[in-house]
């Protein structure tokens, strides 16, 4: 049979560089079997199982390098990764108009710009005879489907049609390749209208969210699992769904809940890795971690978590726990805990920020007496972390700092995303005057955006198995975890948008940081900076850019999986790996070429390098704080902020 991708076969290229579980809580990490895969879960992506992906992601390495240089590129899966491999007819979404579509809403994108479909319907008229000709394949088409001769049929891994019904049952079979059809007929007429890139990835965006709506899996009296379960509970799977349905769209972000809110609790299942509040401000709480082992390394560990979602990203279940691992391999580990800000802390940006991180550094220089300190910032906490490092440099004090890491983190913007294609002027400047108003944005719209970035996985998926099924959604934590929202302040959400739609942080002085003009290739110390290879957020090859903006020696490592499963990637899994190479020429092509898969987890790698980065051994403290008070037991009080 004639199989078909998921999504857009034939994608056109954009300006991006390449393009965000358990049934018990004993097991947060393993999904369920016959549960929705949260695969790319939150800002991407939680599944365990990746290797489809990370595949499809390797060999279009070759094609992401004319990519990141402004150049066309097609976004469908190669040859070796067609079956199935869905990722790679999806739009990038870099944090840039993340926070632009959160303040306005992910919607206003379903709708591609008059003038673009005026484009696309203008270049079709030229071309009546093509027309005519798609229309009298998809006739015949129908045709055969009608007739039950047609060989149609989805992706390998397409989960939407995995049960039996849909081959066996002919009505079933006959809707699905209808499905199949029209689609395969819309990316077809996309690519004969040979838009320029910017309209092409609107018009697709706008054909693959109405494509994967309309699929048949999603009507319930079409989806043989949905007739199954109405079947064996007697219609209560039905009443159970439209309860949880009325419930989800009753609040923000509307959209399917993608784990029970009681799932796991905060300090009891997740982030409860003994450690002490030492030190607090206004802005952030300073957890020291207790020590496990009986010497430490000297210089210890200052890890600045993302200003969107809370700090336990880093601190999730025993056994998946970065904070964990780091502490029992020697490592002193203090983590910023960000207070969740309302309205009364509308004016704190970029500089606030960033005071905190020196704040931070200082607290813990008074706690164990060391003169310096390494950092290791995670996405937006690690923009923060490098202009801060950029401040130091030019202050002269950046012999403060004796290493960093940068996790997931875009320092260059230009190659980071679509934001050419899906933004313009009046949409960021209606998106960060909505924050002004409100004094912040809403972490709930963030996380309505998440959603929208994956229809099929991660809107889709639920709304079969909550409400056409009437299930309750899996327990997974790292979801978990991405439900536990936050705010973003006014004027940080305002800071980060004219960084990343200037790409300030590419020209030495357009950008500054408590006074003083950032050049990135001033800072000189060492630097860790990893990524996922299906990360689409931040984009791998965009993270690999801060090698050639960096003025140190750079270690570049490329996870398995996207945005955060990358970062939780414990040892232990034999699925997981990483690429490294001794070597970051200026593409990251070139680098991709050069690099050798090592089997594993990068974390113990991390620590090594970071070991030889900390100094010499000492005995590990006999309590926390040293000459502080310690203010509460870890978590702290601000993550339980709502």
């Amino acid at each position: 049979m004639t199989q078909l991708a998921s999504g857009p076969a034939g994608t056109k290229a954009t300006r991006s560089s390449g393009r965000k579980p358990a049934a018990k809580k004993a097991d947060p990490g393993t999904p369920a079997p016959g549960t929705p895969a949260t695969d790319k879960a939150v800002s991407d992506e939680a599944a365990p199982d990746q290797a489809a992906s990370d595949k499809a992601a390797s060999d279009q390495a070759v094609s992401d390098k004319a990519a990141s240089n402004g150049q066309k590129r097609a976004d469908a899966p190669s040859p070796a990764a067609a079956d199935g491999a869905s990722e790679a007819s999806e739009a990038v979404m870099g944090l840039d108009m993340l926070l632009v579509d959160a303040a306005q809403g992910p919607l206003r994108r379903l709708i591609p710009p008059a003038g673009t479909a005026l484009r696309f319907g203008s270049a079709l008229a030229r071309q009546p005879k093509t027309v005519a000709g798609r229309a009298g394949e998809l006739a015949r088409e129908v045709a055969r489907i009608a007739k039950g001769s047609s060989e149609l049929a989805p992706a390998k891994k397409d989960r939407r049609f995995a049960d039996p019904a849909w081959s066996g049952n002919g009505l079933l079979r006959r809707a699905m390749q209808l499905h199949l059809a029209t689609a395969r007929t819309a990316w077809e007429l996309i690519e004969d209208a040979d838009l320029d890139w910017q309209d092409d990835e609107r018009i697709r965006f706008t054909a693959t969210n109405l494509v994967d709506a309309l699929a048949p899996s999603n009507v319930p009296v079409l989806n043989p699992l949905s007739l199954k379960a109405a079947i064996d509970t007697g219609g209560k799977s039905a009443v159970r769904g439209v309860k949880q349905m009325v419930s989800d769209l009753a609040k923000p972000p509307r959209v399917p809940s993608m784990v029970d809110p009681d799932a796991f609790s905060v300090g009891e299942d997740l982030a409860n890795t003994p450690g002490a509040v030492v030190f607090r401000t206004e802005v952030f709480e300073l957890i020291q971690y207790t020590p496990t082992t009986e010497k430490v390394r000297a210089v210890p560990l200052v890890m600045v978590p993302p200003t969107i979602n809370k700090f336990y990203v880093a601190d999730l279940a025993p056994g998946r726990s970065i904070v964990e691992h780091y502490v029992a391999s020697g490592q002193q580990v203090f983590m910023m805990s960000w207070r969740n800000p309302d309205e009364r802390h509308a004016e704190w940006d970029m500089d606030t920020y960033g005071q905190a991180v020196i704040d931070a550094m200082d607290a813990v220089e008074q706690v164990t007496g060391s003169d310096k300190v390494t950092l290791q910032g995670f996405c937006s906490g690690g923009i923060i972390t490098a202009m801060v490092l950029a401040h130091l440099a030019a202050t002269g004090r950046q012999d403060r700092v004796a290493a960093f890491s940068l996790a997931v983190t875009v320092l260059d913007w230009a190659r980071a995303g679509t934001i050419a294609a899906l933004m313009d002027e009046e949409s960021v400047k209606a998106a960060t005057e909505k924050s002004r108003k409100k004094g912040y944005l809403d972490g709930a719209q963030l996380a309505e955006v998440f959603a929208w970035l994956r229809p099929n996985d991660l809107v889709w998926n639920y709304w079969v198995n909550n409400y056409l099924q009437g299930k309750r959604p899996p327990n997974f934590d790292i979801l978990f975890w991405n439900s536990d929202t936050t705010r973003m302040t006014a004027g940080l959400h305002r800071d980060f948008i004219d960084i990343s739609i200037g790409n300030t942080l590419t020209e030495p002085g357009r950008a500054t940081m408590l006074g003083t003009p950032v050049d990135l290739s001033t800072v000189t110390v060492d630097s860790y900076i990893t990524a996922g290879i299906a990360d689409h957020i931040c984009p791998w090859q965009a993270c690999y850019r801060s090698t050639q903006l960096l003025g140190g020696e750079s270690r570049f490592i490329l996870s398995t999986n996207g945005h955060i499963a990358s970062l939780v990637n414990p040892p232990g899994n034999p699925k997981s790996t990483f690429q490294v190479s001794d070597s970051t020429p200026a593409e990251p092509a070139a680098w991709l070429t050069s690099a050798e898969t090592v089997q594993g987890s990068w974390w113990p790698d991390f620590m090594d390098w970071l070991g030889d980065r900390s100094g010499e051994e000492v005995p590990a403290p006999t309590s926390l704080g040293g000459p502080l008070d310690v203010l509460a037991e870890a978590p702290g009080t601000y993550v339980f902020d709502k």
